[in-house]
């Protein structure tokens, strides 16, 4: 997890300016969201990222 927030804060907060904190919520939830949730590998799933486990699934 350490890595996941050195990298969202270098890549997504660092120089940047929000107009409010919510502006900037939503900015990391969408990082999160939209690109760190669906390619994370996980242990209970066989060390495969979501999006691959459910196609897996949907094969058999």
């Amino acid at each position: 997890m350490e890595s996941v927030f050195s990298s969202l804060k270098t890549e997504r907060t660092a120089r940047k300016l929000f107009r409010s904190r919510d502006a900037a919520r939503a900015d990391v939830f969408g990082k999160i969201a939209c690109f760190y949730g669906p390619r994370r590998r996980h242990s209970k799933l066989g060390y495969l990222g979501p999006m691959a486990f459910k196609a897996r699934a949907k094969q058999t």
